[in-house]
């Protein structure tokens, strides 16, 4: 069985100049897609960190996995305790396992590491010190076939909101996207963003000039995506594309992916466990509800996905969200008012007080798109005579989707670890005398 190693970071979405983004300095992970393949429409299930990860290393969607939020405090949302982690699987499956760098799926003790099925874990959050560790962990040989899961926290804003862990890098010019204000701001953020994700770019080219000196590249499975889309408004946390599309690239003259070929079929990585289970020869539990796409790796007869699904439910607050995709159409059901997709980090941004009369608004129960005349996803036809067969099918689609795989939003409300914590200390509290 090939070793994988399976790179993931914060943050990213497609931004990068293997994606079109001609001004990002991300020459490692360029030249990664041009040696390998990459996946063009790769999407999220979740456009936050905790859940879209436990979907990702369970092949289960986040409100079945039991990742309905943000796994550190003081939210402290955790898998069921039936659920198995891609680590698990692997080490079952006679791997060594090894993380290095950061996860966000558990709590950060190494006992709660451990537990997803990790035999060796070095947290680190700096870039440079991920690169080393991987170099000493990969020199001292370490147990073949090995699982190593690499986590960089960039490029997630730092603790005061910003991009300042790295310096500003323009030297290729700088582009906004359309969906942001073009604006001397913006133009400034974005710089700084290009310096944080040129420095984790460099330790992914110190990875694999470390792989490449140690001979592993000819038995070896290398796979790099990220969790969701960039840190910005009208991006992470909401469940328009630039929330969930994300970068999908991977390397393995094992399996023949190689050649920079370019898919276009719709991914949700919540296939990616399957897929990987499937190649590497492990049995796929049927309580997997991701779809392998191992036949279209092999270049063998394959059926592409015709739609993909994405939710969120809490991330610093209750916002309970659920949406279809299929190539031309989005359907975002909005289940609760006041839902403000607009995560603390972000509301820092220089951007967001130029953005926050647009993004901060009363938004209706559904929200239809068409993505090819409007790929910004401006103009709402949920109420348009023209759509409204196509809006009653997705919301069929939904409602199917959620009942097949047990959304418990259906049966209603959900409450976080938080609300039962303070609940117990509640319930524990001597009550007041009465005069």
């Amino acid at each position: 069985m090939p070793n994988l190693i399976l790179i993931d970071c914060h943050d990213l979405g497609q931004h990068l100049g293997a994606y079109g983004w001609k001004t990002v300095p991300s020459e490692n992970l360029d030249a990664l897609a041009g040696r390998g393949i990459r996946f063009e429409n790769s999407f999220c299930s979740a456009p936050q960190c905790s859940p879209s990860r436990a979907a990702l290393y369970t092949g289960r969607y986040a409100h079945a996995n039991g990742m309905f939020g943000l796994a550190h405090p003081p939210f402290n949302w955790r898998l069921h305790p039936d659920e198995e982690h891609l680590a698990q699987y692997l080490k079952n499956a006679g791997y060594a396992t090894a993380l290095i760098g950061v996860q966000h799926v558990t709590g950060h003790q190494f006992e709660d590491i451990q537990a997803l099925g990790f035999q060796q874990v070095w947290q680190e959050e700096r870039p440079p010190k991920v690169a080393e560790k991987v170099a000493d962990y990969l020199t001292q040989k370490p147990d073949k076939p090995f699982f190593l899961n690499i986590g960089f926290m960039s490029p997630h804003r730092d603790r005061q909101g910003l991009f300042k862990q790295a310096s500003p890098d323009s030297h290729l010019g700088v582009e906004v996207p359309l969906y942001l204000p073009q604006t001397a701001e913006a133009r400034k953020e974005f710089a700084e963003l290009q310096g944080v994700i040129q420095e984790m770019d460099s330790a992914i080219g110190m990875i694999w000039k470390t792989v490449d000196d140690l001979d592993l590249l000819d038995d070896t499975w290398i796979i790099f995506t990220t969790d969701h889309g960039l840190a910005m408004p009208r991006a992470k946390c909401t469940l328009y594309d630039p929330g969930i599309r994300t970068a999908l690239i991977m390397y393995a003259e094992p399996f023949d992916l190689v050649g920079g070929l370019t898919y276009p079929e719709l991914i949700s990585n919540v296939d990616l466990l399957p897929t990987i289970l499937e190649m590497l020869g492990v049995a796929i539990p049927d309580k997997i509800q991701g779809r392998s796409f191992a036949k279209l790796l092999h270049k063998q007869s394959y059926q592409p996905r015709e739609k993909l699904f994405a939710e969120k439910t809490h991330h610093t607050a209750y916002e309970p969200q659920r949406a279809i995709r299929t190539q031309r159409y989005k359907l975002i059901w909005n289940a609760e008012v006041g839902i403000v997709n607009v995560p603390g980090d972000i509301m820092r941004s220089p951007i967001f007080p130029q953005v926050i009369q647009e993004v901060v608004v009363e938004r209706p129960p559904f929200e239809l798109y068409d993505l090819q005349d409007d790929p910004l996803e401006r103009h709402n036809h949920i109420d348009d005579p023209e759509f409204a067969e196509i809006g009653a099918e997705l919301k069929a689609q939904i409602y199917q989707w959620m009942q097949e795989t047990g959304d418990p939003i259906l049966h209603g409300p959900i409450a976080s670890p938080f609300y039962y914590a303070s609940l117990e200390v509640l319930k524990q509290s001597t009550p007041a005398s009465q005069g």
